[in-house]
């Protein structure tokens, strides 16, 4: 009797671990754009650099702000890839497939080089207390060639999102990424362009010889 109680003790600490870390009771969202309208190709090909996430969205978890403002989160609620690589997957992919331009993540993959390259940072990824999804920060277009356009511009999304709890943030944020794909397909929004001038050649030689 003496020796069956702690074997009894630790059979139960060990069931208990075990519903504790039921691998249904974490669930896992995907980011998964919804597909569009189609826009004209006004990026050819470019390679996206890894997007830039705030912290809290870059976590594992899925992010959520509550009435007081504060930004919380569930563990049991989480992406189901690497935040940071899905979100730049989903939008190099939603691009291509809005606009036929070739957008690929970093590092890029092909013997010919790209015509662009492309940088996005996020500064607010957030399923807000007032009910919308908010996608806001940057995204930068460069061409180094000659005369070629370069495009500092700012995007500001809200999706409303139609429910609560990581499901709703989840489809929200994938609606957002469409809607972020097609503005960066079409390089618009508040910001500017910039030519690109050719440097002067040093071994050129002088005109009026």
């Amino acid at each position: 009797m003496t020796r069956s109680l702690p074997l009894a003790l630790a059979c139960l600490g060990l069931l208990g671990l075990s519903a504790c870390s039921n691998p249904e009771r974490t669930a896992r969202y995907l980011i998964d754009p919804p597909a569009g309208e189609q826009v004209p190709n006004r990026l050819g090909s470019a390679e996206l650099k890894d997007v830039s996430l705030p912290e809290y969205a870059s976590g594992q978890e899925v992010a959520f702000q509550t009435e007081d403002g504060a930004v919380r989160s569930n563990p049991r609620n989480v992406w189901a890839d690497n935040p940071q690589r899905a979100f730049t997957q989903a939008l190099a992919r939603a691009i291509s497939d809005a606009s036929g331009a070739t957008v690929i993540g970093e590092p890029w993959p092909l013997a010919e080089p790209p015509q662009r390259r492309l940088e996005v940072r996020v500064e607010k990824a957030l399923a807000q207390a007032n009910g919308t999804y908010r996608l806001s920060g940057r995204y930068f277009v460069s061409d180094e060639g000659s005369g070629g356009a370069n495009h500092a511009r700012s995007f500001d999304i809200a999706v409303p999102l139609g429910g609560t709890g990581a499901a709703a943030s989840a489809a929200a944020a994938s609606r957002a990424i469409a809607l972020l794909a097609r503005q960066i397909a079409t390089l618009s929004g508040p910001g500017r362009t910039i030519a690109t001038t050719a440097p002067a050649d040093p071994f050129a030689l002088d005109p009026l010889f």
